[in-house]
């Protein structure tokens, strides 16, 4: 527990996340809830290939339905940019709305946020982005209702106050963190995940596991500096006890459901709590935070240059979030096992492994060959060179990594320069 007469670290931890209804075909009640906020009309965005499935279209029959006018906004970007932010910015400046709807991953649903933040308290771009990319300014007040509809098991951004991008003058994702963001409601409907590619299943999948298992070994709360004032209290504020209930809860129920998710769409018990999975960890990772593997997945992603993942619908190169998250993540862990040898070993236990009789200096190991056995199962890529990376690009990948400070400084084990890149160079190889 924290030392109350050390006025240097942090004393206290804060819960937050967003309202979560969950159930198979509660989007068609997202009319409803705009009517009983006493929207007047709304902004609903999302992405080109959602754009004619029925997820968006049962949207819309609901806003009809209650007599809610809207705007559609269609042109988030997988994997958002800068540029793209800002088309949706401007876009939500200057239309007239009073509540938006977010319909789509977490691409969509993270556009959905900064727009809101944006056309609620005009100021430049990085004014509210985190430091040392931006200057990291608290939002200054409420924004307008927001409703995340989430269409992928996966980020969990449907609860959490955090808003990534591809900052491409960088060549590396930043994002804004900050309560305020947070969606005023997640509605969680399994239904909109038939339609889910396989391939997107098995990356949005993994990246739940890499939320849950990052949580629960971050830094504990009390290893962080205190705040000044409680708004400048971050987001992520490593493990705590509430989170570590959601974390290790989402990484049982990603353990057992995953693979079934994956294999069948029409697993409508699989989907399903894989989509709580999702939630859960973002209940987790949105009050702990997340590290390494995450701070080391934005230059994988922001730095490719011809991979196309398959079951992604898009016309640039495309490393999804779960696959560059989740190529790190043996390397790291094996890594961060041994300042926090027990944590470690607990996430293999809810992965399946016997840890009855486990050495500690054995933790890294056995975690990382159950993340391993699930990414083979899942057929994962294996390794950064399975997305054209080589050793010559390690400089480049530790350079976009070195100003995550968000989620980088919560590793329970310290990685500079050098240890970036020895990483890095594990990585190239999985298995």
């Amino acid at each position: 527990m924290a030392n109350h007469a050390n006025a240097d670290f942090e004393y206290a931890f804060e819960m937050a996340a967003s309202g979560i209804r969950f159930g198979f075909g509660t989007t068609r009640e997202v009319g409803a809830d705009l009517a009983d906020f006493g929207a007047h009309r709304a902004l609903v965005f999302t992405d080109p290939a959602l754009r004619c499935l029925p997820c968006v279209a049962t949207v819309l029959q609901s806003l009809d339905d209650n007599d809610i006018p809207f705007t559609l906004f269609d042109r988030v970007r997988v994997e958002p940019s800068d540029e793209s932010i800002l088309e949706a910015i401007r876009f939500a400046s200057v239309t007239p709305h009073d509540a938006i709807v977010a319909v789509g991953g977490g691409s969509t649903i993270d556009a959905a946020k900064a727009a809101n933040l944006y056309a609620c308290w005009p100021a430049d771009l990085l004014d509210y982005v985190n430091p040392p990319i931006g200057k990291g300014k608290p939002v200054p007040g409420l924004l307008k209702p927001l409703i995340a509809i989430p269409t992928t098991a996966g980020t969990g951004s449907e609860t959490t106050g955090v808003a990534i991008f591809d900052y491409k003058p960088l060549r590396a994702k930043t994002g804004i963190a900050h309560r305020r963001l947070k969606p005023t409601l997640g509605i969680v409907d399994p239904e909109n995940t038939r339609t889910l590619p396989a391939a997107v299943a098995a990356s949005s999948g993994l990246d739940v596991l890499c939320h849950a298992i990052e949580s629960f070994t971050a830094i504990p709360y009390t290893g962080r500096p205190r705040p000044d004032r409680p708004i400048l209290r971050p987001a992520y504020q490593g493990s705590n006890p509430i989170s570590d209930i959601w974390s290790m809860e989402a990484l049982r129920m990603t353990a057992k459901y995953l693979r079934r998710a994956v294999a069948d769409p029409s697993d409508d018990e699989a989907r399903a709590q894989m989509m709580l999975a999702a939630a859960y960890a973002g209940v987790g990772f949105g009050n702990a935070g997340v590290h390494l593997p995450h701070g080391m997945s934005y230059p994988v992603s922001g730095l490719v240059r011809g991979y196309q993942a398959p079951g992604y619908t898009v016309d640039h190169a495309l490393v999804p979030h779960g696959v560059s998250v989740i190529l790190n993540a043996p390397a790291v862990f094996r890594f961060t096992a041994p300042a926090a040898p027990e944590r470690h070993l607990l996430a293999a236990e809810a992965l399946g492994a016997d840890i009855g009789r486990a050495n500690p200096n054995d933790a890294g190991r056995i975690l990382t060959e159950r993340i391993i056995a699930m990414m083979r199962d899942l057929e994962m890529p294996n390794g950064l060179q399975a997305l054209g990376y080589h050793s010559s690009d390690i400089p480049a990948l530790v350079e976009g990594t070195l100003p995550q400070h968000r989620v980088t400084k919560l590793s329970p084990r310290p990685a500079g320069r050098e240890e970036l890149a020895g990483l890095f160079e594990n990585a190239m190889s999985v298995w």
